[in-house]
């Protein structure tokens, strides 16, 4: 997927409610099918060890970053820690700097478009995060995230479809 935006960076994690209105939106996420954690454990197979995995607190996300736990559990694979993060806060500082402090190979990710886009952005200017080495579900494949997050926040972002296909956010 390719996507094009015209609209410039911002250093604040809150997405204006004017832009959420004119974006639309996002849905909140879906249940994770078989397909897609299958896709997703194969883009890490063979070249990560430690991931971090990141969530929404709704209960598709919570869902889906366990079902990624169990799969993920095998000989030379390990998840340093879980971080989950509100769909709205203050500042996301804190659980930005918990996903990041691990240092780990990969970040996996499964949340709604809003509440991720918020967290990104804190991610993106306040810590070390790279979206390049960030792994996500379906759930994020969503034109809206950057568009919200600002293209270059999420730039290089990829992850799994539902139907076991692949995305990645691109430049422009």
């Amino acid at each position: 997927m390719t996507l094009r935006y015209e609209r410039g960076p911002s250093r604040s994690p809150l997405v204006a409610a004017a832009e959420v209105a004119a974006y639309g939106e996002p849905s909140p996420p879906s249940r994770h099918t078989d397909a897609e954690l299958a896709a997703l454990i194969g883009l890490l197979t063979g070249r990560i060890q430690t991931v971090v995995v990141g969530h929404g607190r709704d209960d598709a996300s919570r869902t889906a970053a366990r079902a990624f736990a169990a799969a993920w559990q095998r000989p030379g694979r390990e998840i340093i820690t879980t971080v989950d993060w509100p769909e709205t806060a203050a500042s996301w500082l804190r659980s930005a700097r918990r996903l990041t402090a691990p240092a780990p190979d990969a970040w996996v990710v499964v949340a709604a478009p809003l509440g991720f886009a918020q967290l990104s952005r804190r991610l993106r200017y306040s810590t070390g995060w790279d979206p390049r080495r960030t792994f996500a579900f379906a759930s994020l494949h969503d034109a809206r995230l950057p568009a919200l997050a600002g293209p270059e926040t999420v730039c290089g972002l990829r992850g799994a479809t539902a139907d076991g296909g692949f995305w990645e956010i691109r430049p422009r």
